[in-house]
């Protein structure tokens, strides 16, 4: 039943993904506009060029902010890493238990070992 939860959790986490693929690269643009944006505002030494960065930085961080459906993109994407983290999560073998006997830790190391 744990299974079948990821699975669908996987699933619907995929479509929410592909769908908001759109609004992440714009998201990602923006990003990268406001980045280079601060960076020539910090490096310009003229008050025009300053303005001229500031104002295209202000416009960049304000369309990052109102991408809304980019934050439910990776919110997706955080939920994915969250199925593949727990559906790759090793369990613990009730069978082997720790003891004294050399060959029984010797099968327990070598099954960690070839995982």
């Amino acid at each position: 039943m744990k299974k079948l939860g990821l699975v669908l959790l996987g699933i619907v986490a995929v479509f929410i993904l592909g769908i908001n693929i759109g609004p992440m690269i714009a998201l990602a643009v923006s990003g990268v506009i406001a980045f280079v944006s601060f960076h020539y505002w910090r490096k310009s030494e003229s008050s025009f060029a300053k303005v001229f960065w500031l104002i295209v930085l202000i416009f960049s961080l304000i369309s990052s902010v109102s991408n809304i459906p980019a934050f439910i993109g990776i919110i997706a994407l955080i939920g994915i890493y969250y199925v593949w983290r727990k559906w790759n999560e090793r369990t613990v073998n009730p069978d082997i238990t720790d003891s004294n006997d050399p060959f029984t830790n010797f099968e327990r190391q070598w099954n960690e070992m070839t995982k």
